[in-house]
């Protein structure tokens, strides 16, 4: 019966993951500068090293998705606290490849690409659609995650290659990464260029915006950040996110009340 209920309905009870508004882009970047600081916090400051943050952080990962996949529709803080962990271990995973294996940024950031471009690929071919707006299976949902953590992955070896490889420095790299955003935007709402293709498109892009304002606040002014350092920087935007998921959470609880009265009058009229 869900088939025939008006597409917006559908998507508010069915789909798995949240609504693309402006709250969602905040919380994005939010999580990609959490996800920088916080992986230096742990291999830097406390002292683990990127071979057991990265153990640690991916084990928490498989556990929030085991969560995330366990529920039958989209609940904001299993959400959220999967898109941060995901973060933390795609920035992991660039700078193992960089640090511990000397794979250099430019050839990180091809390869992951190719990683994002088959994904997407293979997402088309078995779905005809790379649309986020319905998530409504398992299936789709592995290749939206799948896709997530190459977009981390790429954008920090991007972000780190134009910010650090190219030594243009973080606020350099804030300031052309908020650019492009700003073109696709453009593109997006002034010149109506495709919708799936932009969102992903931002979706990489916020990565290294999120990235280099992380490094910009927390790295030391000799390393041409502000100095505020990773735990304090690490620790409130955390603090932010969990306000915002709360609220917004709160918010699609009531969107869904209020779908799931339009679906039952649906039903009654159509019956």
């Amino acid at each position: 019966m869900t088939n025939t209920l008006p597409d917006h309905v559908r998507t508010i009870l069915l789909n798995r993951v949240p609504e693309i508004t402006i709250a969602f882009w905040v919380i994005k970047i939010l999580s990609t500068t959490t996800g920088e600081t916080f992986a230096d916090y742990l291999n830097v400051d406390v002292g683990l090293g990127l071979q057991v943050t990265t153990g640690l952080m991916g084990a928490l990962l498989v556990a929030a998705l085991i969560a995330q996949f366990a529920t039958k529709r989209y609940n904001s803080g299993i959400y959220w606290t999967a898109v941060v962990l995901i973060s933390i271990v795609g920035t992991l995973v660039t700078d193992t490849l960089t640090d511990v294996f000397g794979v250099e940024l430019w050839v990180s950031t091809v390869f992951f690409s190719a990683l994002l471009a088959v994904t997407f690929g293979l997402w088309f071919r078995r779905e005809r659609t790379l649309s986020i707006h319905t998530i409504f299976t398992r299936r789709r949902e592995a290749f939206y995650w799948i896709a997530i953590l190459f977009t981390f992955a790429l954008g920090t070896a991007a972000g780190d290659l134009i910010t650090e490889g190219l030594g243009l420095g973080y606020l350099v790299g804030v300031i052309l990464f908020a650019s492009l955003i700003g073109v696709i935007v453009i593109a997006r709402y002034g010149f109506h260029v495709n919708a799936v293709f932009c969102f992903w498109a931002a979706y990489v892009l916020t990565r290294p915006l999120g990235a280099s304002i992380g490094d910009l606040l927390s790295q030391s002014p000799a390393d041409g950040g502000l100095g505020i350092g990773t735990t304090a920087t690490s620790v409130t935007f955390l603090v932010v996110i969990v306000v915002f998921a709360t609220y917004w959470g709160i918010t699609v609880g009531k969107q869904r009340k209020d779908a799931e009265e339009v679906a039952q009058a649906y039903v009654a009229v159509t019956v």
